[in-house]
């Protein structure tokens, strides 16, 4: 397993991911999924296990100092084999060597596991918005103190 930069021919099996990984309405579109990853102040990570990616995470610096976490995406095969926990590490460890002071994403009110792998590596909730997705689905924001 390693973790490298995006490139551009990644743009379709990312997609594909975010499509199993999501349904309709949480899911990106292509052209979303694009516009985060080539705006000027986002990072992508990509987890590939020999030429297969089988993870990736967007993250864009955010005003005061903090990286928001756009989507983190595991095929579901790879899922509790520490992918996500590299994808994290990687963003939270570029976000300290920048000085950055917080980290922050959003998930959906009903997925539990991920909450539940959030709070385990110090993020919490403190905000809960209706309606946030496109399908109606409620997020928390969970933001995670880099100082601690």
């Amino acid at each position: 397993m390693r973790l490298r930069p995006f490139r551009l021919d990644d743009l379709q099996t990312l997609y594909e991911i975010d499509q199993a990984c999501f349904v309709p309405g949480i899911s990106y579109t292509r052209q979303e999924l694009a516009a985060f990853i080539g705006h000027s102040r986002s990072q992508t990570w990509i987890a590939e296990d020999g030429d297969r990616i089988v993870g990736f995470l967007i993250a864009s610096t955010e005003p005061r100092k903090i990286l928001h976490i756009v989507t983190i995406d595991v095929l579901e095969s790879w899922r509790r084999r520490r992918v996500g926990t590299l994808l994290m590490d990687a963003a939270e460890d570029w976000a300290r060597d920048r000085d950055l002071r917080m980290m922050g994403l959003e998930t959906a009110q009903d997925n539990l596991e991920a909450q539940k792998f959030y709070m385990s590596r110090g993020y919490r909730k403190v905000h809960e918005i209706r309606g946030y997705y496109a399908d109606g689905t409620t997020a928390w924001v969970m933001v995670k103190d880099l100082a601690l």
